[in-house]
């Protein structure tokens, strides 16, 4: 295989394995404009101290674990607001003034050459307990309650404008790491961050992904009209496909299946049509990466480069953590996913174990769901029996609810 065509796979690979764009850029170390774009890239691509000094990230061979998050955000990395122009066509609806985190995945990476990765997907509206000390909430508020406390402070400083949005959203991501790392005991060695803008120029960039639904979907709210059966899905479209919940019988749950089926055809559609051999197609996703992605500052180009590459052998497995029921009714926000931290840090820390040690086969979407804890709330309809299994793989294109 040439040297091009293995970073193509290695960064299709990381792409379907990672929900922000930039893993994807790593295709153009080797080719003849590769200098000019990692010169780019190092430049203009937005950072953050999210990691900081309290941990050291791990060499390029080692294991590490990355934080990977999809903002449910109106400003681009920078902090300037999105064009409402721009909001309309993303059909983003009405802005209620909070950061939420839509997507919250943990990639862990092995040590080794061909590592087979694993992506744990955590629902947004799991129950937990927040590492700022107030409490149980669903974990999507971690990021937004943190960011609006930092601001009001700020703002009584004299702090104003993009600095005052950039150090208000860092202490924002950095209670959200915290609060990942409290509800699942490991500990996070790199984050990444994209916005709803971010997330739709990324998928018309490689030309649209191929899904496939079970059933028509037409839903207001989030916007999604499409018909039952394989479809390749762009722009507002594909962000109201991974975003719509309410209509699907497991809500959150079956928002995470949407999520993964996407991301798996998202890799399938740069290994099948190389995609990211167009010298169009990369600049699209340049633009993309510096407008609307967030690194932690320890995650440079060479690093990430050299991380990915181990990911470009076998595909990766995409599982969600134990849940009880979704409709959890809570004293604080309303209907939320029941989780039992003592399983999910369990089953988190033998799903690593296990990918650090032997290859995993086939790859699922969901754990079996948890009991409900004696301890927890009383829900309000009792948990489910058993959560079904399905198949995932950036070779083919899954059918989802």
């Amino acid at each position: 295989m040439s040297g091009t065509a293995h970073l193509v796979r290695l960064v299709a690979g990381a792409l379907g394995r990672a929900v922000v764009a930039s893993l994807s850029l790593a295709l153009l170390v080797g080719t003849g404009y590769g200098w000019t774009v990692q010169r780019t890239l190092t430049d203009r691509v937005v950072t953050s101290d999210v990691i900081g000094s309290r941990t050291v990230a791990p060499e390029p061979e080692q294991p590490f674990t990355a934080l990977l998050v999809g903002l449910d955000s109106r400003t681009d990395a920078a902090g300037n607001p999105l064009p409402p122009e721009l909001l309309a066509e993303l059909r983003a609806g009405t802005d209620e003034g909070q950061l939420h985190t839509d997507t919250i995945i943990l990639l862990h990476v092995p040590g080794g050459p061909r590592a087979r990765a694993v992506a744990i997907s955590i629902p947004r509206d799991s129950f937990v307990t927040l590492a700022d000390g107030s409490g149980p909430h669903k974990i999507n508020s971690a990021y937004g309650r943190a960011t609006e406390d930092a601001k009001a402070a700020l703002e009584e400083q004299g702090v104003r404008g993009a600095e005052l949005d950039r150090r208000s959203r860092d202490a924002g991501r950095r209670a959200l790491v915290a609060t990942v790392e409290k509800f699942t005991r490991i500990p996070v060695d790199h984050y990444a961050e994209i916005n709803l803008a971010g997330f739709v120029e990324m998928t018309d960039a490689v030309g649209g992904v191929p899904v496939c639904l079970r059933r028509p979907e037409r839903e207001v709210r989030s916007g999604v009209d499409l018909p039952a059966g394989l479809q390749v899905v762009g722009g507002s479209d594909a962000l109201a496909f991974v975003r719509q919940r309410r209509g699907l019988e497991d809500g959150d749950l079956d928002r995470i299946a949407r999520q993964q089926a996407f991301l798996a055809g998202m890799a399938s559609r740069m290994l099948s049509t190389g995609t990211l051999s167009d010298p169009a197609a990369v600049r699209r996703l340049i633009d993309a990466v510096t407008r609307h992605v967030v690194l932690d500052r320890g995650w440079n180009l060479d690093r990430l480069i050299t991380q990915f590459g181990r990911m470009s052998g076998g595909d990766i497995r995409f599982v969600t953590i134990p849940t009880g029921t979704p409709a959890l009714d809570t004293p604080v926000d309303g209907i939320a996913v029941q989780v039992n931290p003592t399983q999910v840090q369990a089953f988190v820390r033998d799903t690593i174990r296990a990918t650090d040690t032997v290859p995993e086969p086939d790859i699922v979407t969901t754990a079996p769901a948890m009991p409900v804890p004696s301890t927890s709330p009383t829900p309000s309809s009792p948990a489910p029996s058993t959560t079904p299994t399905t198949a995932i793989s950036a070779a083919g294109v899954t059918c989802v609810d």
